[in-house]
């Protein structure tokens, strides 16, 4: 009796524990990932993604692996309001043979304290050699074909084989040359070109080698390289949280390794804005174009396309996403809400999503602090689909509850009180909002 006594106490300590990071869990898309069977020196690394789906400023204290196998990095610490950054998992094919596994932890401080557990895993084969890495083209300048080689060194079969080279990219020209064949090793020079037609962008992909080896049929080689087009720019643009009236200006990056000028940019959003130089002054090779979002009284996820084009090429360049989040003004700045309305952020379930108010993201509740009901303003009008929650706080009663972004109908009301009905308050489309530059001639 005493025993199972302990158990319960044990396991209602915990729940809360347990709860308490899940809203940090909700920001992955996966927590696992094997990398199959891999040869030794290969490149092997999985990015686990992750987004801050919540109104407060997030922030990565620190990422640890509980084995040497798996080396973890983060690619950004500090992330607003949707913005997106990734843990980067690194397997040590040179120091380690054989299955391995690892569980890489990810803490984060702010806006409240919490761990990750990520799992990798995968075998490493010690007789098979890859030399060097990877296929790495560096940077390419678009429409220039390029080729690469790597060597395969199989050292415990002299009859081994690669049999075939698949890739889903249809951008490589992949053929396997065999360089030498003696009693105990086999050697292949691997040619993999790269198409001149090659889009530009970032190449992040793999070669699989098909053998007549029964215990490692397939694995796989990393190809790395960018294609540089003739103008690149800078792929997003992100605000932050600002309240009604508020504005932030933040830069629009266009280079060129040759001088140009920006004939056209445009944007479907009055909202935002841009300043740019003269089209009297001489082209060149760099542009720091200042964008300036400006906050209405519409709230929630505020999403924009900038297009822009230029002289120094025929093709469209892709479009940049301007993104942005309006949290609604603080409560001195509103009128003050009837006693009904009040709810208090440390109990579960008291802050729906499509009614609560976001606290300031540079100042989060701190976790555990019982100050009383708090003052949450008139209920918001926003949609579900625009609203961004709070993070909860671990409380000794459990976790705050929080809808993350996309929540739908149907679920945002069973966190909406009782007879309040949902409204929107979002706006019709606006003006189209463009630059032309005017002809220098």
């Amino acid at each position: 009796m005493f025993f199972a006594l302990a158990v319960a106490l044990c396991a209602s300590i915990a729940a809360p524990s347990a709860s308490a990071q899940e809203w940090a869990r909700k920001m992955f898309k996966t927590t696992s990932h094997d990398f199959g069977t891999v040869v030794r020196g290969a490149k092997t690394e999985f990015r686990f993604a992750f987004k801050n789906l919540y109104v407060e400023d997030l922030h990565v204290a620190g990422v640890r692996s509980s084995c040497g196998c798996t080396s973890p990095e983060v690619s950004k610490r500090d992330l607003k309001t949707f913005e997106t950054a990734d843990i980067i998992a690194v397997f040590n094919t040179h120091a380690f043979l054989g299955h391995r596994s690892a569980t890489v932890t990810v803490t984060f401080d702010r806006p409240f304290y919490a761990e990750v557990q990520l799992q990798v895993s995968g075998n490493i084969r010690g007789d098979i050699v890859v030399q060097p890495a990877l296929v790495s083209f560096g940077e390419v300048d678009q429409g220039q074909a390029i080729e690469q080689r790597v060597t395969v060194t199989h050292n415990s079969r002299p009859d081994w084989k690669i049999l075939d080279v698949r890739c889903a990219n249809t951008n490589f020209e992949v053929e396997p040359v065999l360089r030498a064949r003696a009693p105990g090793q086999v050697s292949y020079d691997l040619k993999v070109k790269l198409k001149k037609d090659a889009p530009a962008g970032y190449i992040k992909d793999q070669l699989l080698l098909v053998t007549n080896d029964a215990q490692a049929q397939q694995f796989p080689i990393e190809v790395e390289g960018q294609v540089v087009p003739a103008v690149s720019l800078s792929r997003s643009i992100a605000f932050g949280t600002l309240t009604p009236g508020s504005k932030a200006t933040k830069p629009l990056i266009v280079r060129s390794k040759k001088p140009f000028r920006i004939t056209k940019i445009d944007c479907e959003d009055e909202r935002f804005s841009f300043k740019l130089p003269s089209p009297d002054v001489p082209a060149k090779s760099l542009y720091q174009i200042p964008v300036t979002f400006e906050a209405t009284e519409q709230t929630g996820k505020i999403l924009g396309k900038i297009t822009i084009e230029t002289d120094a090429m025929s093709s469209e360049l892709p479009p940049v996403s301007a993104q942005a989040f309006v949290k609604p003004a603080p409560p001195e700045e509103r009128a003050a809400p009837s006693t009904d309305e009040l709810s208090s952020p440390s109990k579960p379930n008291s802050r729906p999503a499509a009614d609560q108010t976001q606290p300031d993201s540079t100042a989060p509740a701190s976790p555990g602090t019982d100050s009383g009901p708090a003052d949450p303003g008139p209920a918001n009008s926003n949609s579900p689909d625009d609203t961004v929650p709070a993070a909860a706080a671990p409380s000794n009663s459990g976790p705050a509850a929080t809808v993350p972004v996309g929540t739908t109908d149907d679920a945002a009301s069973a966190h909406r009180p009782a007879g309040k009905e949902r409204t929107s308050s979002r706006r019709a489309g606006t003006p189209r909002n463009k630059w032309v530059a005017k002809n220098p001639d």
